[in-house]
């Protein structure tokens, strides 16, 4: 079914983008680009949400760890957002494309005029051919206007924009019955076609030390996504271009069947 998805929301996160230095990962992020140009070639619409603003910019400030307050947060995410954007800009236009980034908050999809200004937004862009390279707004980041995490963001992108399918790269290759790096009888689960109790016990671990997700906060990313109609697959973001894999049908990740549209 993938293989026939013509507009596709991908979500890159943190331990995807930064080395456990807190540098960039340019090496990956040359891969996924790569690989989201030509899936661009073939006449797809792509998507891209990134995570990792402020990840990229405690790495470029020379913090020792990723800040705890608010303002330290939002200081290194504006920091950030800036390098992120430069290197994608840089990456893409290597094959081609063009790019537009959208920072978005929980408020401009909540607010009726804003959404519909959202939307239209989107469409000129598929329509100019550059590719959307969405964040949440760190930078004015409060409880109130937030997702929290850009798994269920990329979901709500994903439902606004009606595409075909949204892929989350992660740090594992999908949803296992137990931690895999320590329980060698850990179990991949191919498909998931309801989201139950017992599959969110398996969902454990709250992310990593530059990085805000983790499993929970993608099965409720594929709770909202599927729930629009649209496939969710998870699958590592080790190496980017699986992706061609997954587009092909290779048994990769965790596959979250789509619900029949309204």
């Amino acid at each position: 079914m993938l293989s026939k998805a013509r507009t596709i929301v991908f979500k890159v996160g943190t331990s995807t983008l930064t080395h456990e230095t807190g540098k960039t990962n340019l090496k990956g992020m040359e891969e996924l680009v790569l690989v989201l140009s030509e899936l661009m070639n073939e006449g797809r619409q792509v998507v891209l949400v990134t995570s990792g603003a402020i990840g990229v910019g405690v790495g470029k400030l020379g913090l020792p760890a990723r800040p705890k307050d608010t303002p330290g947060k939002q200081a290194a995410a504006t920091v950030g957002q800036c390098e992120l954007m430069f290197i994608y800009d840089k990456m893409f236009a290597q094959y081609g494309h063009k790019v537009g980034q959208l920072l978005i908050t929980k408020e401009d999809v909540d607010d009726p005029k804003r959404k519909q200004n959202l939307v239209q937004t989107f469409e000129r862009l598929f329509t100019y051919g550059a590719i959307p390279i969405v964040n949440e707004n760190d930078a004015v980041a409060v409880d109130e206007i937030v997702y929290g995490d850009n798994d269920s963001l990329s979901a709500v992108v994903a439902s606004l924009i009606h595409a075909d399918a949204l892929v989350i790269l992660t740090e594992t290759d999908g949803l296992y019955t137990a931690n895999p790096l320590t329980d060698p009888a850990a179990r991949r689960i191919a498909v998931v076609p309801e989201i139950t109790d017992e599959i969110r016990a398996y969902a454990t671990g709250a992310g990593t030390a530059l990085g805000t997700g983790g499993m929970v906060t993608k099965l409720h990313a594929a709770q909202i996504a599927t729930a629009a109609g649209v496939d969710t697959y998870i699958i590592s973001g080790k190496a980017p271009r699986d992706i061609y894999r997954l587009m092909d049908g290779a048994d990769l990740g965790t596959h979250f069947p789509a619900k029949e549209r309204a």
